[in-house]
């Protein structure tokens, strides 16, 4: 469905421009808000007689966008981003990140209109960002990315912190395993005063050696009794004599 426009309108086009969109769009968007008409005769009767209004009118968009143009060209941005010694981005800047900087330089640029070669930038350096004005007309921004050095300072002292504590729990456990010996020679003192000792089979020699020595000293003794008898069987024939 053929309409023309009665607005301008960034996602379509601009006044007095004749577009093809779908019926229910036009229907329902176009129509209610004024943005477009129904091309048909009196609608091209009426753009005929506005045409020279809305030329001045793109006239000064031109204008504007000179302007425009010459100011961004004049304009170097400087993007400090986390980065590696290797010079990549812990990241990237994109379309995003460039229009919240012209934000910050005073320029309302929306983001569809800037194009960054590659769409995004992952790496130090110098760039050239283009950003769409009025029709064809286009300016090139200079983006200059530095490194933004990662403060290694916390993650070191945190490191040199748990290596200090890691020495600490060695000797806590040397302190243990150093406690540990003594501990067990006292248990087992205890544990040995209340256990007889064992005697070696060499201390046990003496007497075994001493139970023959006895039994000859018992096999003695009747032989002295022995000498006892006949002493008294002499003595009453000594009597008779």
């Amino acid at each position: 469905m053929k309409v023309i426009l009665n607005k301008d309108l960034a996602t379509l086009g601009e006044e007095g421009d004749v577009k093809d969109v779908a019926k229910g769009y036009a229907r329902n968007y176009l129509f209610p808000r004024g943005i477009a008409l129904p091309y048909n005769e009196k609608t091209i009767q009426l753009f005929e007689g506005r045409k020279d209004e809305i030329e001045a009118r793109k006239a000064l968009k031109r204008q504007d966008a000179a302007g425009l143009k010459e100011k961004l060209e004049a304009l170097t941005m400087t993007l400090s981003m986390p980065a590696g010694a290797n010079g990549k981005l812990y990241g990237a800047v994109t379309v995003q990140t460039v229009a919240d900087e012209l934000v910050k330089q005073g320029f309302q640029i929306e983001r569809k209109k800037i194009e960054i070669p590659g769409n995004t930038i992952k790496s130090v350096g110098r760039y050239k960002v283009s950003v769409k004005l009025y029709e064809s007309s286009a300016a090139e921004c200079t983006v200059i990315v530095e490194g933004q050095a990662i403060k290694t300072e916390t993650r070191t002292s945190a490191l040199q912190r748990g290596r200090r504590r890691e020495p600490a729990a060695d000797t806590v456990a040397a302190a243990a395993a150093e406690s540990a010996p003594g501990t067990a020679a006292a248990g087992t003192g205890e544990t040995a005063a209340e256990t007889p000792a064992t005697v070696s089979p060499e201390a046990a020699l003496p007497e075994a050696s001493a139970s023959p020595a006895a039994e000859t000293a018992a096999e003695a003794v009747p032989a002295a009794d022995t000498g006892a008898l006949a002493e008294e069987n002499q003595a009453p024939a000594d009597d008779a004599r």
